[in-house]
């Protein structure tokens, strides 16, 4: 939505849309939350573009959190091993149950896309649900089989 000024109008960035995960409540005595990466890749090939990454931010002594992001497989492969961490406006700490809304990045280029998100869990599984989006386009959905739950996207 523009701003109006004195002396005219200012637009604003359009937004891109949003992504949706859902971590499911597992039923289990001891629970660790689960390293998440959700990466764009152009469909027909291209540089994959990580949109965010949560791991342990905190991890103290001589174990860095980043030391199990290698975990999440795909990511690591794709997108991860190359990136500088912590990324401003990436990195994110890890997260409990629940339901989490994301941007989509701004700049999107109009086109087709494969969203990946990934995760893994301490003493836990790996998950890797893909949704095909287009850009602008409307709502795409997966889910995944533990560690994810629902993966909705709404591409503006």
């Amino acid at each position: 939505m523009p701003f109006a000024l004195a002396g005219g109008l200012i637009a604003t960035p359009a937004l891109a849309g949003s992504i949706t995960v859902t971590l499911p409540r597992l039923p289990l005595a001891e629970y660790k939350r689960p390293y998440v990466a959700g990466w764009l890749e152009p469909v027909g090939g291209g540089a994959p573009r990580t949109v965010f990454v949560w791991y342990d931010l905190r991890k103290g002594g001589n174990e860095p959190g980043t030391r199990w992001l290698s975990d999440l497989r795909s990511w690591w492969r794709k997108a991860g091993r190359t990136m500088k961490l912590p990324a401003d406006g990436v990195s994110g700490a890890t997260k409990g149950p629940g339901s989490y809304t994301i941007a989509l990045p701004g700049n999107l280029a109009p086109g087709k896309y494969i969203l990946n998100v990934e995760a893994a869990r301490e003493h836990g599984g790996r998950d890797l649900v893909t949704v095909p989006i287009t850009v602008p386009g409307g709502t795409a959905r997966g889910t995944g089989k533990t560690e994810l739950g629902a993966i909705t996207v709404a591409a503006k």
